[in-house]
């Protein structure tokens, strides 16, 4: 017989995988691997770190090459070659060498689709200037360094995860850097009140910020670009890093009539196979469903793409023993300077705009044993199903143990675990490590209490005068930062105090953290007041 002729189109995350796990399942396969990049199987996860030195080696981010591709795996990997279209009829893919100029046809048995995704660009004017960048391969991260030194000022349009990134450390190279987010907070993909001290860790280190803003113009005045914003601010620059988003780049599945989905990635089934089963598709360019509640859903994150890399190539070759891509949940993370956020399953904004119900519990504790060393504050949030206690979603944020919860509950969001679930996970605990009760835990009790009626909770500060905020801090503390409206009565004082507080109105209380409110609200409920605890206390107000 002769060997199947497998041609895989992109060689970045997907591409690779799908090519090496080939390999590995048939070794008699002819793989050929086209990349229109200069890189294939690059990290581009790393490419931020050596625009600002923290990765010193360029190499180490060139995963794999053509030569050791074809040592390791005998696949042929031709860079600078691109796919301008598939004949679905005849099997072949016209690809055009872009270093020669030249075009052939390659034919296929089986076809993987790996073209991944493309920086957006918005259509303003100016946008196509020199000094305006996107950062998406090597050559980028190439051009970036070359056009870039200490002294320089930098705007980066986008603040989710690589624009947050870029801007670290382009700031770590010394360059005075802004940034621009279109929205209320800086990394859209968790909800506001997680943002809140990654803002502080950029203004901290002197980035602005220029939040509900936009740019609406680029001008090129000789060495330095202006770029104007909606709200009429002027910021200057030498180097322009544009963030604003990807879009899958599925022009060729489009032309070979291939389904698309709204959002115009490829539609593919649990194995990854297209509309034509002899294609497959994986990685940025592709809309799996939603882990959790089903659905078409895009994720543009490297751990699924690889994973649905193996998937498609366990499927054409292991047959009834594969097992299907189990759909995504999205769990990312990032982080600004000393400070780390993340996030996992579905958030408040994303519940909110799909109308689904929901619990939410936001909790603050001590990312290990508060009397060891080192200890630094932890703020969990968690989001569950009101009726089955079913965990929906996860987000955290601080400097020590961010990506420990997430796993964690990202696990636990797979295992389909609920609140109750949680409160019993036996973790790793001493004292360096964790705490006998981890914040994870923690979550799972406060959620339980809310559950069972134990407390109410609210996100803001009352804004109607009728409700009395009662403030549990001690007397110091409270002096030293007052909440307007609130009566300052310490915890360890309140329940010689109660005559102070008016039975006929309902009552809020707020501390530092969200755990004193919670036993001052129990103290209160019982003496029968109407009364709601501050959710995480008053570190997580939203702005």
């Amino acid at each position: 017989m002769n060997p199947m002729q497998i041609l895989v189109i992109g060689g970045v995350a997907a591409g690779a995988s799908f090519a090496a796990r080939a390999r590995r399942l048939d070794e008699t396969a002819k793989i050929t691997l086209i990349e229109r990049g200069n890189d294939v199987s690059f990290a581009n996860c790393g490419l931020p770190y050596h625009i600002g030195g923290e990765i010193p080696v360029r190499d180490v981010l060139a995963v794999q090459t053509p030569a050791s591709l074809k040592a390791m795996l005998n696949v042929d990997a031709r860079t600078r070659c691109e796919a301008i279209r598939i004949d679905r009829d005849n099997k072949r893919v016209l690809v055009r060498n872009l270093s020669e100029q030249t075009e052939e046809w390659i034919s296929y048995d089986k076809l993987m689709l790996a073209p991944g995704a493309r920086p957006r660009i918005p259509a303003i004017a100016g946008v196509n200037n020199p000094r305006i960048h996107t950062l998406r391969n090597l050559s980028d991260m190439d051009r970036i360094i070359a056009d870039t030194a200490p002294g320089m000022n930098a705007v980066v349009i986008g603040a989710g995860f690589i624009g947050l990134e870029t801007a670290e450390q382009l700031h770590r190279k010394g360059l005075k850097v802004k940034i621009v987010q279109k929205g209320p907070h800086v990394l859209p993909q968790v909800d506001a009140k997680m943002a809140i001290p990654l803002e502080n860790a950029l203004a901290g280190h002197g980035i602005e910020l220029f939040l509900n803003d936009e740019v609406t113009q680029f001008e090129d005045s000789g060495k330095i670009l202006s770029c104007r914003l909606a709200s009429g601010k002027t910021l200057k620059a030498e180097i322009v890093i544009l963030s604003i988003g990807i879009e899958p780049d599925t022009g060729l599945a489009r032309d070979a009539d291939l389904k698309l989905g709204k959002r115009g990635h490829i539609v593919v089934n649990e194995f990854m196979q297209t509309s034509d089963p002899d294609i497959y598709a994986a990685g940025d360019a592709v809309e799996t469903t939603d882990r959790f509640f089903g659905g078409p859903v895009s994720v543009a994150l490297g751990g699924p793409a690889n994973r649905q890399g193996r998937v498609a190539a366990d499927h054409l070759f292991l047959r009834e023993k594969a097992r299907p891509y189990p759909g995504s949940l999205g769990t990312a993370i990032v982080r600004v300077f000393d400070v780390a956020a993340g996030s996992t399953g579905w958030t408040e904004n994303r519940l909110k705009a799909a109308g689904r119900q929901y619990g939410i519990t936001t909790v603050n504790d001590f990312h290990h044993a508060s009397y060891f060393p080192g200890t630094e504050m932890l703020t969990l949030t968690i989001l569950w199903d009101p009726d089955t206690g079913i965990l929906l979603g996860a987000e955290a944020v601080g400097t020590q143990g961010v990506d420990k919860r997430l796993d964690v509950l990202a696990t636990a969001i797979t295992a389909k675990m609920t609140v109750e679930d949680i409160c019993h996970l036996e973790l790793a605990y001493a004292p360096p490590f964790g705490s006998a009760k981890d914040v994870v835990n923690i979550a799972g009790f406060a959620a339980c209490n809310q559950r069972d009626g134990l407390v109410r909770t609210v996100s803001r500060l009352p804004a109607n005068a009728g409700v009395q905020i009662i403030d549990v801090r001690g007397k110091p503390v409270a002096d030293a930062s007052p909440v307007p409206g609130a009566v300052n009565i310490p915890m360890t004082v309140l329940r010689d105090n109660l005559d102070r507080i008016d039975r006929t109105r309902p009552v809020v209380t707020v501390c530092a953290l969200g755990k004193n409110s919670y036993f001052a609200s129990r103290v209160l409920k019982q003496n029968g007041f109407d009364v709601s605890s501050l959710a995480g206390g008053l570190s997580t107000l939203i702005k």
